[in-house]
């Protein structure tokens, strides 16, 4: 098996499986509990806090656990929307966010509040400049990814939190899912105030998350009940998942240095075939993450072209995995002034640490004669 759609989820590492099962098995107890195994289990869950803020450079006090993404985004930016709409009721963000944020935003909307939808270029990345511009007296709030989850396209947070750090009423909040591992970017003193990292997308599993709230950021809670994670997050917490969660991003940390230089030996790889390929457009642009290249194939249907590919035990995907089942064009390759024949035929490969040479080489043939096949039925 080739897997190369390590951006809709990972393959779960053993050791974090095993650390999920060993916490699910020693330390079941609730941590709320006044009993010596709710002591026992509470512990863990502070020192698993403590851990991933060691590891992402943060204060203990500054990690929320979260089942994910999804609910990483929605908390941040209904959380600070809902808590400071009397400061005002103006938000900005982009037109190329993952659905977890734009479905967001659209619900805030409905909501009453005033929301900008920033532009891209044709590399799918905002403008510094249009960004400072749109923000008035009247903006609480700036959400915008670090790595776009289908191009791949980085954009400069660090820019855009300096510019934050000069606006101390709104607030600035990074999707970080798909950087995370990939693209370094640093938290503290960043003028980020709060940040979405995702399990499942560091070999980590399913259900699992960070959502990093830098010390005094208030949250409207999306969930209310027993006041777990400082109230901001009620329910009994999944200490296993959140053991295993800290336990990937040891590794990844781990190998990040040289992850990172063998994806991108790999996207080059990847790029110098393509660009031989008749008929094959390279959407990502040059100075991307290195995890992800989306091409376009105008005239053939990329689920064809997947299933083709899967039959060879080779995966691949179109767009975000949240929306891959719908036949519409990418909002994203839209947004970059793609026409309809690019932007409904697009393929997302993505790569992961483990991916090998010899999986790129294979994968590249059997697409090369994937697509000769189509466009000999076509003919």
């Amino acid at each position: 098996m080739i897997y190369l759609d390590n951006s809709a989820t990972t393959k779960p590492n053993p050791a974090v499986l095993n650390s999920f099962q060993q916490v699910s098995e020693r330390f079941f107890a609730n941590p709320s509990s006044i009993h010596q195994l709710g002591g026992e289990a509470e512990k863990l869950l502070q020192r698993s806090k403590e851990q991933a803020a060691q590891l992402l450079q943060v204060e203990t006090d500054e990690i929320v656990f979260t089942a994910g993404g999804t609910e990483g985004n929605n908390l941040a930016i209904k959380g600070i929307a809902l808590e400071h709409q009397k400061r005002g009721s103006h938000i900005i963000t982009t037109q190329v966010e993952h659905p977890s944020v734009h479905e967001a935003f659209r619900g805030l909307e409905r909501l009453g509040f005033s929301v900008t939808y920033l532009p891209v270029n044709e590399n799918g990345v905002v403008a510094v400049e249009e960004l400072r511009e749109a923000i008035t007296d009247d903006t609480i709030l700036i959400s915008i990814m670090h790595v776009n989850n289908e191009l791949g396209s980085v954009q400069p947070v660090e820019a855009i939190g300096e510019i934050a750090k000069e606006h101390p009423k709104l607030f600035f909040h990074v999707d970080h899912v798909q950087g995370m591992g990939k693209v370094p970017m640093k938290l503290a003193d960043s003028g980020i105030d709060l940040c979405t990292i995702s399990g499942h997308k560091l070999h980590g599993l399913k259900g699992t998350g960070i959502l990093y709230v830098k010390k005094g950021t208030t949250l409207f809670p999306l969930f209310h009940g027993g006041g777990q994670e400082k109230s901001l997050r009620s329910g009994t917490e999944n200490l296993a998942g959140a053991v295993s969660l800290v336990k990937a991003l040891r590794l990844i940390k781990e190998r990040e240095i040289a992850g990172i230089r063998h994806m991108y030996h790999l996207q080059t790889i990847i790029r110098q075939k393509l660009r031989t390929m008749d008929g094959v457009f390279i959407n990502t642009p040059e100075q991307a993450a290195p995890h992800i290249i989306n091409i376009s194939v105008p005239g053939l249907k990329p689920e064809v072209l997947i299933h083709m590919l899967g039959e060879k035990e080779i995966y691949i995907s179109t767009k975000s995995a949240c929306s891959s089942k719908q036949t519409d064009e990418s909002k994203i390759l839209a947004a970059c002034g793609h026409g309809r024949d690019r932007s409904t035929s697009a393929l997302r490969i993505s790569l992961s640490y483990d991916s090998t040479e010899n999986d790129i080489h294979v994968f590249l043939q059997e697409l090369q004669e994937a697509i000769n096949r189509l466009k000999a039925v076509m003919e």
